[in-house]
């Protein structure tokens, strides 16, 4: 049977999800939970315990080449989950295929290229999918719950943690959460734009301890004059002489490529989860993987500074900048020397347009952001009391409710490696 949570009256939470139940006997709690005590001493830079991992799998994994779901690989990949699960680790599945399988269902000769057509395939894909998944775990006695999402809901803070609350919910109760875009809503403005991007999110939201990104490549290839020569088993960070080596956008049933992996990567590993872009294709590439085997590349966890509170995690990563507020180098020092808030003294200009509350880059006088943060006045107060000492701000507005255009609380330190 099939149990449709709706959202409370009261709630906003345009997050979709459903639990699906079934009459069979589960692992107990305290097995499910219970910490794998593994020592990965074979691979330097992967966690010697890990517990939750976020895996996805790309669309040329799932589908054959003519765009049909291929049933015997997502048979492989549940098998493989389920027996995570069984040994006590938490897993979310991050899944593509969705407009795949509804252009197949559809009887569409090709991939759309238009938003409306594109959304209808997945609105008809998606059911399919999770059709599939249901029925491969159930095999193997497991409960799957979807969720889909928009970047809306991972920007706005209660939608943010309402979802994060309903995966860490489905987890606790030894359900599978199967994620995806929520494509039929999705617009360019809104949209992740590919689901290795939702997967780096989706692992920030929960606190992954491994994102574990499948495709149909090896890894990442050192490339040398045009040409592909040997795979790097290990990344201590993206930049963007890394990205320039990066080829490929995928294929025609698939968004995404190499570059789009490795900058979900380089997301994941800055909030601190540990990256492994590997081959979906080969045999029991999940156990290999945590068995420590060299395969696929190993993108590292940032070990700089203190890792980043909730509540800063998603100032870092899950906003999306409405404008700038371009500050002088008197200002750059005690932001990034003395981790102090922003004042008017040290603003220069703003560009853009945007109100109080919003997310703001804060970049030199060079072009250079360095941090970002939630702004307590608008583009147009910020023009009129910038460069003036905190005490004219109430002679100047007509009133003051903040010393501060951003107080330290609400700005995280940043770094722009790429464009």
């Amino acid at each position: 049977m099939t149990l449709l949570f709706r959202t409370p009256p009261r709630s906003i939470f345009p997050v979709q999800y459903s639990i699906l139940l079934f009459p069979h006997d589960f692992l107990p709690h305290h097995a499910l939970y219970s910490i794998m005590e593994t020592e990965h001493a074979n691979r330097k830079g992967l966690p010697g315990n890990i517990r939750r991992i976020v895996v996805k799998v790309g669309s040329r994994i799932l589908v054959d080449a003519n765009g049909k779901p291929d049933l015997g690989k997502i048979e492989e990949l549940t098998t493989e989950i389920a027996a995570l699960r069984q040994q006590g680790y938490e897993v979310i599945l991050v899944s593509s295929g969705a407009i795949a399988a509804g252009v197949q269902t559809l009887g569409l000769p090709e991939r759309p290229t238009n938003l409306p057509d594109l959304q209808m395939a997945a609105a008809v894909g998606q059911s399919v999918l999770m059709q599939h998944y249901t029925v491969s775990f159930l095999h193997h006695k497991c409960r799957v719950g979807q969720v889909l999402l928009t970047h809306t809901d991972l920007e706005n803070r209660e939608r943010h943690l309402n979802a994060r609350n309903t995966i860490m919910a489905m987890l606790r109760n030894g359900v599978i959460p199967v994620v995806n875009e929520n494509d039929v809503v999705a617009v360019d403005e809104i949209r992740f734009g590919d689901n290795d991007y939702l997967a780096s999110l989706v692992s920030t939201l929960v606190g992954g301890d491994l994102l574990l990104l499948l495709t149909a490549s090896d890894g990442f290839y050192r490339m040398e004059k045009g040409e592909l020569k040997e795979r790097i088993p290990c990344l201590e960070s993206v930049t963007s002489s890394t990205l320039s080596m990066a080829q490929g956008k995928g294929s025609k049933w698939s968004s995404g490529g190499m570059a789009s992996k490795l900058k979900a990567a380089d997301h994941a590993a800055r909030a601190g989860t540990p990256v492994i872009i590997a081959n979906g294709s080969e045999k029991d590439i999940i156990k290999r993987v945590l068995s420590g085997e060299d395969t696929g590349t190993l993108i590292m966890a940032d070990q700089n500074g203190r890792p980043l509170k909730a509540r800063k995690k998603w100032i870092a990563f899950f906003q999306r900048p409405a404008g700038s507020i371009v500050v002088d180098e008197g200002a750059v020092d005690a932001i990034r020397r003395g981790g102090n808030s922003l004042l008017p003294a040290g603003v220069h200009h703003t560009k853009g347009r945007f109100g109080v509350g919003s997310l703001v880059n804060i970049r030199s006088e060079k072009g250079e952001t360095i941090a970002r943060g939630i702004t307590s006045y608008s583009h147009d107060d910020i023009e009129k009391i910038k460069g003036r000492h905190t005490t004219e701000i109430s002679s100047i507005l007509g009133e003051s409710h903040f010393e501060e255009i951003i107080h330290r609380d609400n700005m995280v330190i940043t770094e722009e490696k790429y464009q």
